[in-house]
């Protein structure tokens, strides 16, 4: 038996199974599944590969360098500092081009600070004092401006006053501004420059921001274009761009970057307004350069290198990264940086200024897709899957929902015994035809004499097996048939103690 069962089992190696299908003559669910089979099909064509590009393989790691300028020129005469020109090495912080960068549009000037002793400033709660004693030595004045010296000074002999300090003096005025300071800075302009790279697809676009070397050249600017308000905005409308390895070296006329500026009808140059970049970030420029503000400046990179290269264009977005609707005390963008001088007598001093301006963050992402047999093979199976789901779906339909439900079911699914019910029912049929055999053999079966059941021609016993409804039974019929289901319930039983053993 142990070899017969080994032999069978590598026998059944070599079996090939296949479904069986039951095929429903039902309009209304033939017509459901259809529809989804459509709705996937669409889906998977429009959405998957023509939308989303699922054929790709895609490099999302893009390599990216920025370089900016900012150029312009503005002229204030105040008080504190008289007379002055303005120029990028003044008003822009860091002075190399990065892709963060700094443009000042306001300030307030302290100047002629010396290093001396002056009263803390009234605003400070750490420097409010009513005694000397309240006035540690050597202590220095939480957010304050310099250290104690331990005397504390009060005006007109009122009961408090302010520590005295060891600081700048005199200290920094607390006024806000109340109008910019640069209001020229609205015309400055920035020259911005992007060096990208998909290393995966080892894939390089040395092109100028918008720059293309076929560029009309002195096209104004235009504030008008997308308009206040405006968050975003397209370019590359239908024009032709350049080599992906062509940049600003290229181009042969000299005054093409001092002459142009972006705008509707321009989108090739690299030169930006910075009162209409304020403006396509949906800002007033007048109202930021007052407080200062965060801008932010997106180019997107998406290439689709299954075209030519020169298809591989950039798309960018402006935007105001911190809360203009905000009015608190912390609204706004400033810092402090001084300049230091020293007298005839080589006394050391400076002019701190307080700067408040206007923050770019130019920030670059992408991705570049390709054709690859592997993502499309995964779509496809994907879609594939779908399909088995739509064929689901009808099924719990067809056998739940409808009201033929029971007899779809029945179609469908097939009950089959096990081996062990198989025997156990034939143990059954067994125990059974052995009452039988008793009844038979007895003096008579349902009441009929054995004499008279023996004195019936053979041919009258076989007559009377195809009569219906007369309530005998013909022993000579029933003991071929006793003997077939002893003979299988013997196999049945051999063969449950093969599975068993």
């Amino acid at each position: 038996m142990g070899q017969a069962g080994c032999k069978g089992l590598c026998l059944s190696l070599f079996d090939y199974k296949t479904e069986k299908y039951v095929i429903a003559k039902n309009k209304k669910v033939g017509l459901l599944y259809r529809l989804l089979q459509a709705f996937i099909l669409l889906y998977l064509v429009v959405w998957v590969f023509l939308i989303k590009k699922g054929y790709q393989d895609v490099d999302t790691s893009l390599q990216s360098a920025v370089i900016t300028k900012v150029k312009g020129v503005a002229f204030t005469n105040t008080s504190d500092l008289g007379q002055r020109i303005w120029d990028v090495a003044d008003y822009v912080i860091p002075a190399q081009g990065e892709n963060v960068f700094f443009v000042v549009t306001n300030l307030i000037v302290t100047p002629n600070q010396r290093q001396d002793v002056c009263a803390e400033n009234e605003g400070i709660p750490d420097g409010v004092c009513s005694k000397d004693s309240d006035c540690h030595p050597g202590e220095a004045v939480t957010a304050g401006n310099g250290v104690k010296t331990g005397r504390c000074l009060r005006r007109d002999n009122s009961a408090r006053g302010t520590c005295e300090i060891f600081a700048w003096c005199p200290l920094e005025t607390s006024s806000r501004p109340e109008e910019p300071f640069l209001k020229e800075a609205e015309d400055f302009t920035i020259f911005i420059k992007n060096h990208i790279r998909f290393p995966k697809f080892n894939f390089s676009n040395r092109v100028l921001l918008q720059g293309a070397v076929s560029a009309q050249v002195g096209e104004g600017p235009s504030d008008s274009w997308p308009g206040p308000g405006t968050s975003s905005l397209t370019s590359l409308l239908g024009r032709p761009w350049p080599s992906p390895r062509s940049n600003v070296i290229d181009v042969k006329d000299r005054s093409f970057l001092k002459s142009c500026h972006f705008g509707p009808k321009n989108h090739y140059c690299p030169i930006f307004r910075l009162g209409s970049v304020i403006r396509w970030a949906g800002s007033d420029f007048q109202d930021i350069a007052l407080e200062g503000g965060v801008i932010g400046i997106n180019i997107e990179w998406n290439c689709d290198l299954d075209k030519a290269a020169s298809e591989c264009h950039p798309h960018y977005s402006f935007s105001r990264l911190d809360n203009k609707l905000s009015k608190s005390v912390s609204s706004g963008y400033n810092f402090r940086f001084a300049r230091y001088y020293r007298d005839a007598a080589g006394v050391e001093f400076r002019t701190l200024m307080k700067a408040y301006g206007i923050r770019f963050d130019v920030m670059v992402n992408g991705k570049a897709g390709k054709f690859s047999i592997i993502p499309t093979i995964i779509n496809v199976g994907s879609g594939v899957a779908l399909m088995g789901a739509g064929a689901f779906f009808c099924d719990l339909v067809l056998i739940y929902l409808i009201k033929k439900r029971e007899f779809y079911r029945d179609k469908k699914y097939e009950e089959v015994r096990g081996l062990e019910d198989s025997a156990q029912e034939a143990e059954d049929e067994a125990s059974g035809l052995g009452l039988s055999e008793q009844l038979t053999s007895g003096p008579g079966l349902l009441g009929v004499p054995e004499q008279q059941e023996l004195q019936e021609p053979p041919e009258a016993k076989r007559g009377s097996s195809s009569q219906k409804g007369n309530g005998s039974v013909c022993p000579q019929l029933l003991e071929p048939r006793r003997s077939g289901h002893l003979q299988n319930a013997q196999v049945n039983l051999e063969q449950l103690q093969t599975v068993e053993t």
